[in-house]
């Protein structure tokens, strides 16, 4: 099967997730609304509400993402490692792609437990590469750490989603073993993966440019049909930034640019869900297909979980819990 063809076949993971995540934030978005109310009502005290409705709906979102969008989206790496692996999907795919879910993780906390394994092993390699750069010294070095930082996130984003369907595709082994085997793979064929790289960055500026400016616009024109709101809400930084006002207070002091400045913020978040839905899954599609030829090729061993346990104690931790 072709990257288009997988992608087609479990976009309806994407599309369930999508709806989840937008009921989400609409939850979000209603919380801070409602708390920017409720305290201009009691005493124009529209900032300190909109700030614990911003809490509130922080909370919201995390609890409703961790219990339900996790379903489909482990679901939809589980059946794009079948489809790259075995060429073939069942007519099925979201009912199939739940069950291995169920069956591979029985509860959602043994699922975080091994995600969250992953992520750190990653994690932890990743700050000892960007250490590369800031050990050059000087503003040179440190700016060169934290650009490889960041991009060692993005990688790490896209390594832990193919080191989990390495989980999937391993079955046979338990999740602990076939965890150490994922992480591994990318530092045997590090040289297979960086390729992808590319792409990866490529399709993300372009994915924020197009569809983050399109909601981005869309929000500015919703709100600017609320110019009250964001002159109350510009005259209160206004107030509260009065003696030591930093670059962003100063914006956000202005109704206009406080409009804009939301707007944005909006659209990027709202970005951030189509992209991670239906962008980001067409991008894992060709990542984890190299990924997983690589490891069936050279399945890692014993002896080779050894160069990681130097590296990483978080790998050299759940490598001796397998002894």
């Amino acid at each position: 099967m072709s990257n288009k063809e997988i992608y087609k076949r479990t976009l309806g993971f994407s599309v369930r997730r999508l709806l989840f995540e937008l009921l989400a934030f609409i939850g979000v978005v209603a919380l801070i609304a409602a708390g920017f109310l409720i305290g201009e009502k009691l005493g124009d005290k529209g900032l300190i509400g909109l700030a614990i409705g911003l809490v509130f709906g922080i909370v919201f979102l995390i609890i409703f993402t961790r219990y339900i969008s996790y379903t489909y989206k482990a679901g939809q790496i589980a059946m794009m490692t079948r489809a790259v692996t075995t060429g073939e999907l069942p007519d099925d795919v979201i009912g199939e792609g739940k069950k291995i879910v169920k069956e591979r993780f029985v509860t959602i906390a043994l699922y975080f437990a091994a995600t969250r394994v992953i992520h750190s092993i990653f994690s932890q390699l990743g700050k000892g590469l960007s250490g590369i750069g800031k050990a050059v010294g000087g503003d040179t070095g440190e700016t060169i750490g934290n650009t490889i930082t960041s991009i060692i996130q993005v990688i790490v984003s896209y390594l832990s989603d193919c080191c989990l369907g390495w989980v999937f595709y391993r079955k046979e082994q338990n999740t602990g073993r076939a965890t150490c085997e994922g992480a591994v793979l990318f530092f045997k064929h590090g040289k297979t993966f960086i390729k992808n790289m590319g792409r990866v960055f490529g399709m993300g500026i372009v994915s924020l440019l197009a569809i983050g400016g399109v909601f981005s616009g869309a929000f500015y024109l919703v709100f600017s049909r609320f110019p009250q709101a964001f002159e109350s809400l510009a005259a209160e930084f206004a107030a509260t930034s009065a003696e030591e006002a930093s670059a962003l207070t100063k914006i956000l002091s202005n109704p206009t640019s406080a409009t804009i400045g939301t707007a944005i913020l909006a659209g990027v978040i709202l970005w951030s869900i189509v992209h991670g839905v239906f962008v980001r899954p067409f991008i894992l599609t060709g990542v984890l297909r190299n990924y997983m030829e690589a490891g069936m090729k050279d399945i890692p061993t014993e002896e080779s979980f050894a160069m990681l346990d130097s590296k990483s104690d978080k790998f050299a931790k759940l490598h001796k819990g397998l002894s």
